[in-house]
């Protein structure tokens, strides 16, 4: 059981208030959020350097508080249900520092994340930042950081702490979610969703009708989420980089469309990647949401594991370019594509590479082998997730796919098959790049 010990008040203050529409990123993880009953808070628990004071995590949450915008974002709902942000030019916010007592530090840091986790959230007066300390005989030991998919995407999340690290004075860029969504609703803005919108609809008017076998083993908490940890992956995908030339992130892609294609017998594989989208002028540095989820239609039958990846080079570059775009008019769009071509369309999966081109820390377990992967279902819930979702991350000495599904759209047997088909697929093209995707489509699922 979580103690609160103390809870420290801490004062902050910083530019950019001001109230207005959410920019795109922002109401892309709104509309996530709503459809999965969930703030989709994101949390950390990391050991603390010897020494550390309350004073000082104190002054850590003051400037978080104090730099970024997004920490200081709470929202309001017009009559309709539409939601605008409002950030606040100060505040106070509390830290809190738990006893452990003789528990062990660690433990009760990771339950202090899952309660500020599991905690309800009230969007129009919660700060979206959660942060705590966990204390062990007088000492701290832990330090404890929840927040809320509003404040910040991955990319975002590791500049925040980057900049925590070194207390950076930068000049905070100008680009915060106020003004991206006024730069969106300019001429420019409207341009660059118009012309996003129209490469979705020429996905979304050839792609599959189906994108799913018809499911054949529905369960009862419907919604699943599984891990897999693989030590071949990684030196996999090396070698396909090194014999194909293949940037990291499409080759990624395309051996997971092949997976899919694989596992389903569906192609051309329609995917939804996400792109950070910190390519744009100006936007790199800002800590927000701003990551979406772009959309390719790949045809990986018929053709080498090679071609396979080189068709995802050339695909993503398309996706990543129109992956910038107004979610609420892309739901129009899809409405009434899905009315026009019968009402039976399944929406592409989304696939969320987090990888790095860096080297995993660690080495793989003493004595693992390359084929030593494992599988495991983690977690059964009736809320719902996204119909069909993998994250590939980098983790100590291997690669973890993260899957999350629902049973009455995919069945747990393809799902497991789905990231066990990925590491095939990679070793395969790293022994072999020449060898054929070998793809055995079902003539009853052909696009209409």
């Amino acid at each position: 059981m979580i103690t609160v010990a103390d809870r420290v008040v801490v004062a902050f203050e910083g530019d950019g208030a001001g109230a207005g529409e959410l920019s795109w990123g922002q109401m892309d993880i709104w509309q996530a959020m709503v459809r999965q009953q969930s703030w989709l808070p994101n949390g950390v628990c990391v050991p603390l350097p010897a020494g550390t004071t309350v004073d000082e995590l104190a002054d850590q949450l003051r400037y978080v508080m104090s730099r970024y915008p997004t920490a200081r974002t709470r929202l309001v709902f017009e009559p309709d249900g539409t939601p605008r942000q409002v950030v606040s030019a100060a505040g106070e916010i509390a830290l809190e520092v738990v006893d452990a007592g003789d528990a062990d530090p660690e433990q009760v840091a990771d339950a202090l994340r899952l309660r500020y986790q599991d905690a309800a959230f009230d969007f129009t007066a919660d700060w979206p930042v959660r942060m705590g300390a966990v204390r062990g005989h007088d000492v701290l030991t832990h330090l404890v950081v929840v927040m809320c998919h509003l404040v910040t995407d991955g990319s975002g999340a590791r500049m925040l702490f980057e900049e925590l690290a070194a207390r950076s004075t930068a000049d905070v860029p100008a680009a915060q979610p106020l003004e991206q969504a006024r730069w969106q609703a300019s001429p420019a803005g409207r341009r660059q969703n118009t012309s996003a919108l129209r490469h979705w609809e020429s996905v979304l008017r050839t792609m599959p009708l189906r994108q799913f076998p018809e499911p054949s083993d529905r369960r009862q908490p419907r919604h699943w989420r599984g891990e897999f940890v693989s030590y071949a992956l990684g030196p996999a995908l090396d070698a396909v980089r090194a014999n194909t030339g293949a940037a990291a992130a499409p080759a990624l892609l395309g051996l997971f469309a092949v997976a899919l294609a694989r596992v389903t017998g569906i192609n051309p594989v329609a995917v939804r990647p996400m792109v950070h989208n910190r390519f744009r002028p100006g936007l790199d540095r800002v800590v927000c949401m701003l990551a979406q989820y772009g959309v390719c239609l790949l045809d990986v039958a018929g053709v080498s594991l090679a071609e396979a990846v080189d068709r995802a080079q050339r695909a993503s570059l398309t996706s990543y370019k129109n992956a910038y775009y107004n979610p609420v008019e892309l739901d129009d769009l899809v409405r009434r594509v899905v009315a026009e071509r019968g009402g039976e369309l399944e929406l592409p999966c989304y696939f969320n590479d987090r990888t790095t081109l860096a080297k995993p820390a660690g080495a793989p377990p003493a004595g693992a082998r390359p084929h030593d992967a494992v599988f495991r279902w983690t977690t059964r819930q009736d809320t719902p997730f996204e119909p069909l979702i993998v994250h590939v991350d980098d983790v100590p000495g291997a690669m973890q796919a993260t899957i999350f599904m629902d049973t009455h759209v995919i069945s747990p047997a393809d799902g497991e098959a789905l990231l066990r088909g990925l590491e095939a697929a990679a070793v395969q093209a790293a022994q072999d790049p020449a060898a054929p995707t070998t793809i055995t489509t079902r003539a009853a699922h052909a696009s209409s």
